[in-house]
């Protein structure tokens, strides 16, 4: 992932560097499991910690894998060359390359996954905030981008605060669900080591033990964690959208900070574009782009191949990075966004009294009036609101059918604004819990 979009804290994660201390890590817990079974001598398991506070030199590696075509024995050769020959010898003792691998790259997953997990914490605390801030902030409701019915910008943060509590319950299960290690040989039947070894192993790592692995880890795990990044994205691309669309500048109901000193465009010195939520419509793409490589590893050949490893290399490092990205970008967004209430009561009454048309529906049925009538009669008064702008509440009145079901004072009632936010409270209670 190239730097534009990625933060030092998830980078780390995927650098050459640490996946050699991880693959270290597995190593050497693993002869100290063989060594308590008796399988290796103490002394050797010993020897292997060694290399505890080693910096693994990644050019070297770099340069025995390039006659060895092998990471892992490249990986250990260099390890052999601090612990020492003869002292590295029970070193990967019965294990095979996809035991260091695959959970490694568990191990790396559930790090990430931590890191995804505060990231969506701190979104969430932005838009909770932001929420109350703004529960009774009247605007207008859009269906097919159309004036439909009065709403507040408190329950568009709520909406999106709901969408991101839910992914957080997603992410913690993909992280649940990664978080498994295998240490069982080739094809996974123990033959050459000690199951109590992959126990061990996995404990000091914080995984679970693959309940059954087969050379590899199922990439079914895989492919709901990548899936999940890919749900999480479409939630941030969501509330993208819809900042993009309330900065355009026929609407500006909100908009991205500002800062002193930026410019919007390199020929017209007025632009004040949405480019933050631009770039995040763009990087759900690319988070999304990686869901279907992962869900075609999942079918391997028999009890292992390789076509899924060079994906991976790719869509671990790239997805998670771009997410983290993502998730602070946006909330970065959140925090600092621009509202403004007076343009929102504008765009409501853009067409004087439209919006409340449902109401006056329901009361002319309740009036008597057939559903059929009712609706041609306030459609024909509302089509007049349209194409002309006077106000729909003066044509109902002046509207001989209408006014023998419903009294001038009927009428009036139907157009109080807080009809539209008497549930505020309760639908907040159910989002955020009782205050």
């Amino acid at each position: 992932m190239i730097p534009r979009y990625s933060r030092p804290e998830m980078v780390h994660i995927w650098e050459p560097s640490t996946k050699f201390r991880i693959w270290f890590e597995i190593e050497a817990h693993a002869c100290d499991a063989m060594a308590d079974l008796g399988v290796i001598p103490r002394e050797n398991a010993q020897a292997v910690w060694k290399a505890k506070n080693v910096e693994f030199d990644v050019a070297r590696i770099d340069e025995i894998e390039a006659e060895t075509k092998h990471d892992v024995i490249a990986f250990l050769t260099h390890l052999a060359e601090h612990v020492g020959s003869d002292e590295a010898r029970f070193v990967h003792q019965g294990m095979t390359s996809s035991d260091v691998l695959d959970t490694c790259f568990n191990v790396q997953l559930t790090r990430a996954a931590d890191l995804l997990i505060a990231d969506t914490e701190a979104l969430l605390a932005a838009l909770k905030r932001r929420a109350y801030e703004h529960k009774d902030t009247i605007r207008i409701g859009r269906s097919h981008g159309i004036h439909a019915e009065p709403t507040t910008m408190g329950l568009t943060f709520a909406r999106f605060y709901a969408e991101m509590n839910r992914n957080l319950t997603r992410l913690r299960t993909a992280r649940e669900e990664i978080a498994t290690g295998a240490i069982s040989g080739a094809v996974g039947t123990f033959a050459n080591i000690d199951p109590r070894v992959e126990e061990h192993v996995c404990a000091q790592l914080g995984l679970n033990p693959e309940p059954i692995s087969t050379q590899v880890i199922p990439r079914d795990r895989h492919a709901a964690f990548f899936a999940t990044l890919g749900v999480v994205a479409s939630s941030i691309e969501n509330i993208a959208i819809e900042i993009r669309h309330m900065q355009r500048t026929e609407v500006l109901e909100a908009a991205e900070f500002f800062s002193m000193g930026q410019k919007g465009s390199s020929a017209m010195p007025h632009k004040k574009n949405p480019v933050l939520t631009e770039n995040l419509t763009g990087l759900a793409r690319m988070v999304r782009s990686m869901v279907i490589p992962a869900m075609e590893n999942v079918a391997l050949w028999h009890e292992r191949d390789i076509s899924h490893s060079s994906v991976e290399r790719m869509i671990g490092p790239d997805a998670t990075i771009t997410l983290d990205f993502a998730l602070a970008r946006l909330t970065g967004v959140i925090d600092k966004l621009l509202v403004y209430p007076e343009n929102m009561l504008k765009n409501l009454n853009k067409f004087p009294g439209l919006v409340m048309s449902q109401r006056v529906l329901l009361a002319l049925t309740q009036a008597g009036v057939s559903r059929e009538d009712a609706y041609r009669l306030v459609q024909r008064n509302a089509l007049r609101v349209w194409e002309t702008g006077v106000d729909f509440k003066t044509e109902l009145l002046n509207d001989a059918e209408v006014t023998a079901a419903l009294s001038p004072t009927e009428i009036e009632e139907k157009f109080d604004l807080g009809y539209h936010t008497k549930h505020v409270d309760t639908i907040f209670a159910r989002v955020f819990g009782k205050v």
